[in-house]
């Protein structure tokens, strides 16, 4: 867009203050069932806002190629401490912006050119950097499917032991973007250490999850290495982390140099104390707030099977993580269903559910639902019970549901399981 006159510059200006207000009193009135969301705390958003927003920094604390950094280091240190502590791990690195950027470092590093690889594909949950068209792929096109049980939803332990044997990949990849059940860490780890194979734990969307104690223990299970985004059920600002108890010090050496200068440079420094207030937060209520989590997805499964909707997995317990599947192809597919649910401000995402061909990616049959932030906004099995009647009501067309849909949201106005910006008298 062009800029030619004053009165336009400031008609722009306005248009853009204008357009923040409208999103904010949107989804301020939303239910917000995107599973790969959440919302910070009053403290971890207001330190978003600081002349960090201005400033570079390269390499490790006390080893900077740029000058004025003190602060920072001090910053990056603290987070570094918090993050190895919270998730019992002997290395953290909380450089990278982001769980793809995470990936993006650890594949670099332990897939050489033309290896074979082994991962989820996009039909049984897989997320897209771990694709051939991702960031996996920018190292091999050799990457290989987990070989799957009959539900479609878990490996196979047996026949994924007998892949690994036989085709000895440097890594393997388990974690998922649709993530109903945790992976078979201790079933593949003795086969991988037989034949030299890293296991790659992606765990963007259940990070919070694992710090609460509430899904899996995945390096004490014996991963190599998690990465995962710091903004999904781990509530922070939009970053990622990479993770390891591995003791041999060239493995953690490797995902150093991965990060920086692998995979980033600056590393958006703006955010680093908003994850470091996140972080403490975990420590304090992620427990709780885990618990509540999985309690949360389970009645909501629970209720829209109840009301007739084809949830996933049903025969498995629906889920045990913060996610539920539904298909909805009798009623229309999944973009057509996740459109009519936004027309209602309920808003999710159309998915693909396993056993669909990935061609089917741009209109699926399925919806995935995450009930992690509003579990944070204080809403508990009652209201997911609630939720699941708007839901029914909006993806039948049996009723117009906006009004009760602003109704409930508006009972829970403030965020939980963290901090006010009054307790910020300190973060050490």
């Amino acid at each position: 867009m062009t800029v030619d006159t004053p009165e336009k510059t400031r008609e722009i200006l306005g248009l853009v203050r204008s357009i923040l207000d409208k999103q904010d009193t949107w989804r301020d009135h939303c239910l917000n069932l995107i599973a790969s969301e959440n919302v910070l705390s009053p403290a971890a958003r207001s330190v978003l806002d600081s002349d960090l927003l201005h400033r570079y920094a390269e390499g490790h604390p006390g080893v900077r190629y740029y000058e004025g950094t003190r602060y920072v280091d001090e910053l990056e240190t603290i987070a570094t401490e918090v993050m190895r502590r919270i998730f019992g791990a002997t290395y953290a690195d909380v450089r990278p912006i982001s769980g793809t950027v995470a990936n993006e470092a650890v594949f670099s590093r332990l897939v050489p050119q033309g290896a074979v690889a082994i991962a989820h594909n996009v039909a049984s949950g897989g997320h897209i950097s771990h694709a051939r068209i991702g960031s996996l792929g920018k190292r091999t096109n050799r990457i290989l499917p987990w070989p799957m049980l009959e539900d479609g939803w878990r490996i196979d332990p047996e026949a994924a032991r007998d892949l690994i044997a036989h085709e000895r990949p440097p890594l393997v990849v388990v974690g998922r973007s649709l993530f109903l059940f945790p992976e078979p860490i201790t079933e593949i780890k003795e086969v991988c250490e037989e034949v030299g194979t890293h296991i790659l734990y992606d765990g963007a969307h259940v990070l919070g999850l694992i710090c609460g104690g509430q899904f899996q223990d995945l390096l004490a299970e014996g991963a190599d290495v998690l990465t995962g985004s710091t903004h999904k059920t781990f509530f922070g600002p939009q970053r990622g982390v990479v993770l390891s108890s591995n003791p041999d010090e060239k493995f953690t050496r490797k995902m150093d140099k991965g990060v920086f200068p692998g995979s980033s440079s600056n590393h958006h420094l703006f955010s680093l104390p908003s994850l470091l207030v996140a972080a403490l937060e975990m420590e304090q209520f992620g427990a709780d707030y885990a618990k509540a989590t999985i309690v949360n997805a389970k009645a909501l499964a629970t209720s829209l099977h109840e009301r007739g909707l084809d949830v996933a997995a049903a025969d498995l317990g629906f889920t045990e993580s913060h996610q539920v599947a539904v298909d909805v192809g009798d009623h229309g597919g999944g973009k057509a269903v996740s459109h009519r649910l936004s027309d209602q401000d309920i808003i999710c995402n159309m998915n693909l559910l396993p056993g669909e061909p990935a061609k089917n990616a741009l209109n699926p049959r399925g919806i995935r639902l995450g009930v992690q932030e509003m579990t944070r906004y204080g809403l508990g099995p009652a209201e997911m019970d609630e939720m699941a009647d708007l839901m029914n009501a909006a993806i039948t067309g049996s009723r117009d549901v906006r009004k009760e849909v602003k109704d409930l949201r508006d009972r829970f106005p403030d965020v939980g399981y963290g901090y006010a910006v009054a307790d910020l008298t300190g973060i050490r």
